[in-house]
């Protein structure tokens, strides 16, 4: 039962720890496309287009697939 509760105290607090780093990545991807990443205009596109999306999830209060989605533009990107 200790184990239950430790479990779902961690995930209240973790929550808020997504939000906050949303815009950390926000920031790192705008870093790598503002420095010329070595990639095709699709897939700058592409990168851009996650970006912007995760942005908008993250305004939206959906820190998970914000958090999901930004991690594909840094994934292209090389950043993770």
């Amino acid at each position: 039962m200790k184990h239950l509760t430790l479990a779902a105290a961690f995930c209240l607090f973790a929550a808020p720890a997504f939000a906050f780093q949303c815009p950390t990545d926000i920031a790192a991807i705008d870093a790598a496309l503002a420095a010329g990443p070595d990639l095709s205009a699709e897939q700058v596109a592409q990168v851009e287009a996650w970006r912007d999306e995760g942005a908008a999830l993250h305004d939206a209060g959906d820190h998970d697939a914000s958090v999901a989605t930004l991690a594909q533009a840094k994934d292209l990107l090389g950043l993770n």
